[in-house]
């Protein structure tokens, strides 16, 4: 295991997709997950994970299951009214890029664990947006 990771709707999803026979449909995805020593997960993205995997509500019930399970590498992250209030400043500092609260929020938490790098398919918005109080930090896109 390595890094510490914070996930995105887009890069959990992948991650956990399987083809037909069982085989990781994004395998570079999947090895970024199953090699990460902790995956942070922003509780805001499971309203998106759950509306993604609509039509496949065991999997979204295993995947919370997992996430919830202290065993497991997943960490919840719950936004603090903070994480909440910056969401919206980086939204508001990125306005071009419309964030919105949840991808906001992604960055924030990573901001606030120190986490930089991020599970994600968005390499346009998690490509630009900078963090830190002098806005000077990227984050690392996985994979």
């Amino acid at each position: 295991m390595s890094r510490a990771l914070i996930a995105d709707t887009g890069g959990l999803l992948r991650a956990l997709a399987r083809g037909p026979g069982g085989e990781a449909s994004f395998p570079a995805f999947e090895a970024a997950l199953v090699e990460a020593r902790v995956v942070h997960v922003p509780a805001l993205i499971l309203a998106e994970v759950d509306y993604f995997l609509r039509d496949d509500r065991a999997a979204a019930r295993a995947l919370l299951a997992d996430i919830l399970d202290p065993k497991s590498r997943y960490e919840l992250a719950p936004p603090s009214p903070e994480d909440l209030a910056r969401a919206m400043a980086l939204d508001r500092k990125f306005a071009e890029l419309n964030l919105g609260l949840v991808d906001g929020s992604v960055a924030a938490t990573a901001e606030r664990l120190g986490t930089y790098c991020v599970l994600t398919t968005d390499r346009r918005a998690f490509g630009a947006i900078r963090v830190g109080r002098a806005y000077d930090r990227r984050l690392t896109l996985v994979p």
